[in-house]
């Protein structure tokens, strides 16, 4: 089955990491979504998933901002609501958020935060 978000994101992570080799490890994917049976999302969690979290952690202090949490979306994708409170509770703690739909929408939105 095709997956245009994950296919997205995929050619995202494969870009930032050709360009940005010195931050390595520092952008990473946060696993949250997909489907499950009810005994592994219990276990997952109770490992700390969170529902809400975004798609990709970028954990780079720039400017006034502790790092960057990117969600990743299809041009026609929606933030959830879990996805809009949880956004709200990191811009509150002083990181930025950002949704990108596209590869290009991705490195103008990296790019942009690392130059701070």
């Amino acid at each position: 089955m095709y997956h245009e978000e994950s296919q997205i994101q995929i050619a995202c992570v494969r870009w930032f990491y050709y360009q940005h080799r010195d931050l390595e490890g520092l952008l990473f994917a946060v696993p949250n979504g997909g489907r499950r049976g009810k005994v592994e999302a219990g276990i997952m969690k109770a490992e700390g998933v969170y529902a809400g979290v975004a798609d990709l952690l970028l954990l780079v202090p720039r400017g006034p901002f502790h790092g960057l949490a990117i969600e990743m979306k299809t041009a026609k994708g929606r933030l959830s609501d879990s996805q809009k409170e949880w956004a709200k509770k990191v811009l509150k703690q002083g990181y930025e958020y950002v949704v990108c739909r596209s590869v290009d929408d991705f490195i103008e939105q990296v790019e942009y935060y690392l130059s701070r």
